[in-house]
């Protein structure tokens, strides 16, 4: 059995939400910490959060709160589910919260336009080493709303320290979430934000009225793209066969309750992406990141062709069925690539 533990969750999502669960479920004391009145009065009086975790009634030893300090008091691992665009600001705060070396642990999946940074690098930045006793991402094939239902779900737990590794894959660990543990950093990250990319690209296709066979050879040449780029970034190309990378893609890419499947699924319908992001009511990271990894690729001069077409989608308003030829149409190639 893990040692109990003092939890703070930074992120009152339904990711938060979820893994705040899950660690309540485990015997920890958890607090979360959320910027929404409402949402955190919910949670501790009715023990719901209807907004993104509709009709799932949580733990009664759910808790939240509005203020930093409260949630950060005494807590020996926090957990940052927040949406990559706030964690710059967000971690500027909690540098100056943290009174001694924490563990943290970030969940978030997303690039840095501009920087072309990932949250660990980010976090790195804003946030003095000493103040950070380890910094961990736990990552993988997973949807809230199954955690919450305590569906089977596998995550991943990366560090260049085990040790700490180890401690996340402990405090998480139980018969429904199974947590296994890796070295490489560079490739969680990487696979965990490039597949919202590709997942924007499946939800283009269904909408587009396509099938099966589309969808099959978009994950598949998709895997290849944030392979070569991963690569490229120094990360263990066996990373992307695992929960990671693979296991991540195929979930984003065919589940309903992906947020950027279903972005680009009204993406392939006709709708405008202003009006997609107005109706979604949630951050759909794979917009942000299409913009960074776009940047990012022309950076490096790695061909990333399924990426260039889906952010030509998004932000030249080309149409979706243009881009679908002009990717079918292009020259002819190998499939086989050395990494």
């Amino acid at each position: 059995m893990a040692r109990k533990q003092k939890i703070a969750v930074l992120g009152a999502g339904s990711w938060g939400t979820g893994l705040a669960l899950v660690l309540i479920e485990n015997g920890h004391d958890v607090v979360i910490w959320g910027n929404h009145a409402e949402v955190v009065e919910e949670l501790n009086t009715k023990h719901t959060n209807q907004h993104y975790l509709p009709d799932m009634t949580l733990s009664p030893k759910m808790r939240a709160t509005l203020v930093l300090e409260e949630a950060l008091a005494g807590a020996e691992m926090v957990v940052i589910a927040i949406p990559t665009s706030a964690m710059r600001i967000v971690c500027s705060q909690l540098n100056d919260a943290l009174k001694e070396p924490t563990l943290l642990v970030h969940v978030s999946k997303g690039i840095e336009p501009d920087t072309n940074l990932r949250m660990t690098q980010v976090i790195e930045e804003e946030i003095a080493p000493e103040k950070r006793s380890a910094l961990v991402v736990l990552s993988g094939p997973s949807h809230a709303e199954e955690v919450v239902r305590h569906h089977p779900t596998t995550l991943c737990a990366s560090c260049k320290d085990l040790v700490a590794a180890e401690i996340v894959q402990d405090a998480f660990l139980n018969n429904n979430l199974r947590i296994y543990t890796n070295e490489d950093v560079i490739g969680a990250e990487i696979g965990g934000a490039l597949k919202n990319i590709i997942a924007l690209g499946a939800g283009i296709t269904d909408g587009l009225g396509y099938g099966d066979n589309a969808k099959a050879a978009l994950m598949t040449r998709g895997m290849a793209e944030i392979t070569r780029l991963g690569v490229t970034a120094g990360a263990d190309p066996q990373t992307f066969y695992g929960l990671t990378g693979i296991g991540d893609l195929i979930v984003t890419c065919t589940s309903v309750h992906s947020r950027n499947w279903r972005a680009g699924n009204m993406l392939g319908k006709g709708e405008s992406l202003e009006r997609v992001l107005e109706n979604m009511g949630m951050v759909v990271e794979g917009v942000r990141t299409a913009k960074a990894v776009h940047q990012w690729a022309k950076k490096l001069a790695i061909d990333m062709p399924i990426t260039e077409a889906i952010y030509q989608v998004l932000f030249e308003k080309e149409d979706p069925q243009i881009a679908v030829d002009r990717l079918m149409g292009r020259d002819r190639k190998l499939e086989k690539e050395e990494y």
